[in-house]
């Protein structure tokens, strides 16, 4: 079979796929949240006295004494079984940014040789899998393996289906033997805590007596591709690297802008049904989707949730976009950037803070200038992105997110904050040691009596800022789309509780002095304006004579790579960061930065050795057979009198030969192991590794627009974007 052959046969079953089958529509009314044991659930299950410990821990983290974890787990089990569960399994979230799972029925055997289930509060409470084998940064040794999972009673659990049963899935924390945190819940908890007792000290300083527990809440935007899976099949760096390491950009791209929020494809629109018919059985609340910008890209979007919960459900929904795709016939790409030279993918995560007592404290309200805890609130976020912005971007930081920064649809690298005109102008007034009424955006008004009037949103949207204040949350946009929500989620609520901390004890100061709570407001943001005002900023993030003036006029860093980003995690501003907020001890946090080294490292080491293979056995072959055949026919044509021009064979010689070069000296750079410690090997790979890579791409590229079609070995962008 010719290449050509195999890509056709491709295509032909992509178009022969038979349509999706239709199936009785249930309300959502009767799907709701069906899979999930939340404490409706166990409201029903439980005695009074035990929904009511359960009940106070969910919401305020009170301790859950072990003799309600036996009730709990009974109940757990029979609402399971009755589900059709037969396992159970704590659910986790290792240093990886994806999910891992342990698996266990719950059948024992008696002595009579029956076969019995049980599941008690130990169980739950507590599962033991390897602490070794997931990515530790040196917490723990091979010889030194154990791990322990533990149940977290404020996310709840639910059942797993498959074609063939269900599985009871308990969220967990993840913890080695000596106590060091091995997962990403853990120091979210924390961060949550810390935040916590930080917003209590300044609201009790500004006179809030009725406090409730305050949260972090997130509404994580997923953005992805979609390949048909014929297709992606015969692309090894689509399965492997989850990005195209060779590809010619196809005669139409995106420059038309026709496919964001165009007409959805009948067969992705299924595909995204059956993926929100999913989610909503399991609680998690998918509110939109829609076509995204580059063509073969889509978002699906939820409502807002309490971080932990928020965090726990975006993997859930990572988990089921892939493993619905495959039902559907397609590869989801959650990877940065998989089609270089189109829009890559993002998670944007709006963020906001509040509780019920004293609502979101991030809306500003119909007059923000007066709205004294909105202001603490919002300046504390200013001072966080001010001195913590290189965390910002080293929590953000892997291989593939480096494609996607900076790019035209991604913020830059250089952490800054964007107010809006009308809380800029607040702010700047504060600044300058005033404060005065702000404008509102007026009214839209058309000329169009059939269209009504409405009132326009007080600023606008700046699509170029890595950090957005959107009316009443920020929107991180630079998290990457296959990235977990909750490092940025740490990051930022550890940053918070350390400028609230500072707000607080300048409060105290102030107050002391007999100032009201106006007067002291505004001395302690006129002080904290001055410093940190260097932040915000409205205007072009993309421009270069922003990225020129932020560093040499605002001094805030750039760190364009994630060999640049990374080592941020061992500078001593942010070990004392997490240490004296309690989130991550110094141990905990060099481990991080230990594993996410090694991943980019590793990211890149298989990026490369696909270019190697996929180069020498694939792409060189198909040009040299193909020059072959131009020369013989050259030959034969000349031997008859006649002549055709040789140019093309030579340019596909030419490109062939320098390919082949490129990548014997990618080979010989991927030996290296000399180098004096992780920053520089990371440095290797950013500045030595991915620019061989992008050489050796430019000359397979060139020999894709020369050889002849039928002789391409490789499914093209055409291919790959436009047929679904």
């Amino acid at each position: 079979m010719t290449a050509n052959e195999v890509r056709s046969q491709a295509i032909t079953e992509v178009l022969n796929r038979p349509a999706a089958g239709t199936e009785e529509i249930t309300p959502l009314c009767d799907t709701w949240a069906t899979d999930v044991f939340n404490l409706a659930k166990m409201e029903e299950a439980l005695s009074k006295n035990a929904f009511k410990a359960v009940k106070k821990t969910v919401q305020t983290g009170e301790p859950l004494d072990p003799a309600t974890a036996d009730i709990v787990a009974a109940a757990m089990k029979d609402w399971a079984m009755s589900k059709g569960a037969k396992f159970f399994s704590h659910v986790f979230f290792p240093l990886t940014n994806i999910t891992a799972e342990k698996h266990d029925g719950f059948i024992i055997t008696n002595g009579d040789g029956h076969a019995i289930t049980e599941f008690t509060g130990s169980l739950l409470i507590k599962g033991e899998p390897d602490g070794s084998s997931f990515p530790n940064g040196s917490l723990r040794m091979t010889n030194a393996a154990r791990g322990y999972t533990a149940w977290d009673p404020t996310s709840p659990a639910y059942i797993k289906r498959t074609a063939n049963g269900a599985t009871l899935m308990i969220p967990s924390v993840f913890m080695s033997w000596t106590g060091e945190s091995l997962d990403k819940k853990i120091p979210l908890l924390r961060s949550n805590a810390a935040m916590d007792a930080a917003a209590r000290r300044v609201l009790t300083l500004m006179g809030e007596t009725d406090i409730a527990p305050l949260n972090a809440s997130c509404g994580p935007e997923q953005e992805y591709f979609l390949v048909d899976e014929h297709l992606a099949t015969r692309r090894p760096d689509l399965l492997l690297a989850g990005r195209t390491l060779f590809g010619a950009p196809p005669a139409k791209g995106q420059e038309f802008d026709d496919h964001y929020f165009g007409a959805i494809p009948e067969r992705v629109q299924n595909f995204m049904q059956d993926v929100e018919d999913k989610l909503y059985r399991l609680g998690i609340p998918a509110k939109t989707h829609h076509n995204e910008v580059a063509p073969g890209q889509f978002e699906i979007a939820p409502y807002h949730e309490t971080a932990n919960i928020a965090a726990d459900h975006q993997q859930i929904v990572m988990t089921t976009l892939k493993a619905t795709a495959a039902e559907h016939g397609f590869l989801c790409l959650l990877h940065e950037k998989p089609f270089a030279g189109l829009n890559g993918s993002g998670k944007h995560v709006n963020w906001s803070v509040g509780n019920e007592t004293q609502g979101n404290l991030l809306d500003p309200g119909t007059s923000p200038e007066h709205n004294l805890n909105f202001l603490l609130f919002c300046g504390a976020v200013i001072r966080g992105v001010h001195k913590f912005g290189p965390l910002l971007r080293a929590v953000i930081a892997t291989a593939s997110n480096d494609h996607r920064l900076g790019a035209n649809e991604a913020p830059p690298a250089i952490l800054s904050v964007y107010l809006g005109d009308q809380l800029e102008a607040v702010f700047e007034n504060i600044k300058n040691g005033k404060i005065s009424v702000s404008s509102d955006g007026g009214e839209m008004d058309l000329g169009l009596s059939q269209i009504l009037n409405f009132k326009r949103d007080p600023g606008d949207r700046n699509r170029t800022s890595p950090f957005a204040f959107t009316g009443n949350r920020f929107e991180f946009r630079a998290v990457g789309s296959s990235q977990s929500v909750s490092g940025p989620l740490v990051a930022m609520n550890t940053m918070l509780a350390e400028s609230l901390n500072w707000i607080a004890d300048q409060l105290e100061v102030q107050l002391g002095q007999g100032k009201t709570h106006a007067e002291a407001v505004a001395v302690v943001l006129k002080e904290l304006m001055e410093v940190h005002g260097s932040a915000v900023f409205g205007g072009d993030g993309y421009s270069s004579e922003w990225h020129e003036a932020a560093v040499a006029e605002r001094g805030l860093r750039n760190l364009p790579t994630s060999a640049d980003a990374l080592p941020v995690f061992t500078e001593p501003d942010v070990v004392e960061l997490f240490e004296s907020t309690g989130v991550l001890s110094a141990v905990e946090l060099n481990s991080r930065y230990e594993v996410y080294s090694e991943q980019y490292i590793n990211s890149i080491a298989v990026e490369a050795k696909l270019v190697i293979d996929l180069a020498k056995t694939v792409i060189y072959p198909a040009a040299l057979k193909y020059a072959s055949e131009l020369a013989t026919t050259f030959t034969a044509v000349e031997s008859l009198g006649a002549s055709f021009d040789a140019t093309q064979v030579k340019v596909i010689a030419e490109n062939a030969n320098l390919l082949l070069a490129t990548v014997g000296e990618l080979s010989a750079e991927l030996e290296r192991h000399d180098f004096a410690d992780t920053k520089a090997h990371m440095e290797h790979c950013a500045t030595v590794i991915r620019p061989l890579m992008e050489k050796a791409r430019g000359y397979a590229d060139t020999l894709e627009t020369e050889v002849d079609d039928a002789a391409w070995p490789l499914p093209k962008y055409r291919e790959l974007l436009f047929i679904k």
